[in-house]
């Protein structure tokens, strides 16, 4: 099959997820990506070898693939969709979202540099922020997520701004256009963290953004079933990823790499069914009498309503809310649910509820969650691929029965 390229720039993003930006020939003629189950790749001979790290010294591949630390032909094969469907030059794919954001944060920080951070951020990113910054010498400031906070942030060795967009739990949009021009201005490296919004919603690289991560567990993995991350961006900038994470050994496995590859191929379908879900699920409870207050992007209420119409195409299935009344009440809500699961994540085919100072912020002092809104009738749906019906009935009987 030959590499056809003509057409890409005019590919949908179920087309592009499922080919990529050109449909590529595979072994053994196969339609699926073959699953690459080995821990390193052999040499014919010793002057192979030699001539391989000579090239490889200068900068030049001669061959793709060496040890499966730096590289696997299913890993490859999944970063090559990811770069297509977020309109990225390349994309590097990590064991999870987790060591996507961590890496990328080591690559790229300064020493006695200062990193911005939006508040309402994912706890992880929070406490590496606030546990081990520090012991690198680095600076760090939390401010809200605005890009008028960010620009009064900003000092004179500021070199990152990150942030998250939509913001996790109560789904903060950010300006990110105003947010790139500061920074451009300034020559301050943007990363935002897309998981909420996936590349399906937004498309933070042609807004300007430097870099843009997920964790791929969610939306673009899709079923519940793996654990990965990206990062996505530039060569020039991958390639200095890259360096750091087959240092650090943070590869998925090949295993991984087919089923987040395999659920790519629904990810535009998906994407669909959970944007309509998330509306429906929101307006109905903002109407109902037992909440007393929803944040879904699409809601007229929602602080940042009008920023979220410009950006974004859809909202995804995240919707959190308060539920009238207290701890009691909210468990009690919680517990009559028959279709959510209760654990943490979203985006896949199941739906979930958590209780979110309970899951997320348990062994924090009450007056620290409470400072950072995290009260205790707050509660996060992760809506799956249920009949939005059934999931709308379920809510309500729950709520009918506090």
């Amino acid at each position: 099959m030959s590499d056809k390229k003509s057409n890409a720039k005019n590919w949908g993003p179920a087309t592009l997820a499922i080919h990529g930006n050109s449909r590529q020939p595979k072994p053994y003629h196969a339609v699926s990506t073959p699953i690459v189950h080995t821990s390193n790749f052999y040499f014919d001979t010793a002057d192979e070898v030699e001539d391989f790290m000579r090239e490889k010294g200068k900068g030049r591949v001669v061959r793709e693939h060496e040890y499966a630390r730096y590289g696997n032909p299913t890993q490859q094969e999944t970063e090559r969709k990811l770069a297509a469907i977020e309109g990225a030059e390349r994309a590097v794919l990590y064991s999870s979202g987790m060591a996507a954001v961590l890496l990328t944060l080591m690559t790229f920080m300064n020493r006695e540099g200062h990193i911005i951070f939006t508040g309402d951020c994912y706890r992880q990113t929070r406490d590496f922020a606030m546990n081990f910054l520090s012991k690198f010498g680095i600076e760090f400031s939390i401010v809200d997520p605005t890009a008028e906070a960010i620009e009064k942030a900003i000092k004179p060795n500021t070199n990152i701004i990150f942030t998250e967009s939509p913001t996790n739990p109560y789904l903060r949009i950010l300006d990110i256009p105003a947010i790139v021009k500061v920074a451009k201005e300034r020559k301050i490296l943007t990363i935002i963290d897309a998981t909420l919004a996936t590349p399906y919603n937004i498309k933070p690289i042609e807004l300007g953004v430097d870099v843009v991560i997920h964790s791929a567990t969610k939306y673009q993995g899709g079923h519940n079933d793996l654990m990965a991350g990206v990062a996505l961006g530039s060569n020039a900038l991958m390639t200095d990823l890259y360096k750091m994470q087959r240092m650090m050994g943070a590869t998925p496995g090949p295993m991984t790499c087919f089923l987040l590859e395999r659920g790519l191929k629904t990810f535009a379908m998906r994407m669909e069914h959970h944007n309509k879900a998330g509306l429906a699920v929101a307006q109905m409870l903002e109407a109902h009498p037992k909440i007393e207050k929803v944040w879904y992007p699409a809601l007229e209420s929602h602080p940042d309503h009008k920023v979220a119409m410009e950006q974004m195409k859809g909202f995804g299935s995240v919707i959190s809310f308060l539920v009238k009344g207290g701890n009691t009440e909210t468990r009690k809500f919680i517990d009559a649910l028959e279709l959510f699961l209760i654990t943490p994540s979203l985006g896949g085919s199941e739906s979930l509820v958590t209780q979110m100072w309970a899951m997320s912020f348990f062994d924090y002092p009450v007056e620290y969650r409470n400072n950072i809104g995290m009260v205790d009738n707050l509660v996060r749906l992760a809506l799956g691929l249920e009949d939005i019906d059934d999931l709308i009935a379920d809510l309500k009987q729950a709520l009918d029965s506090i």
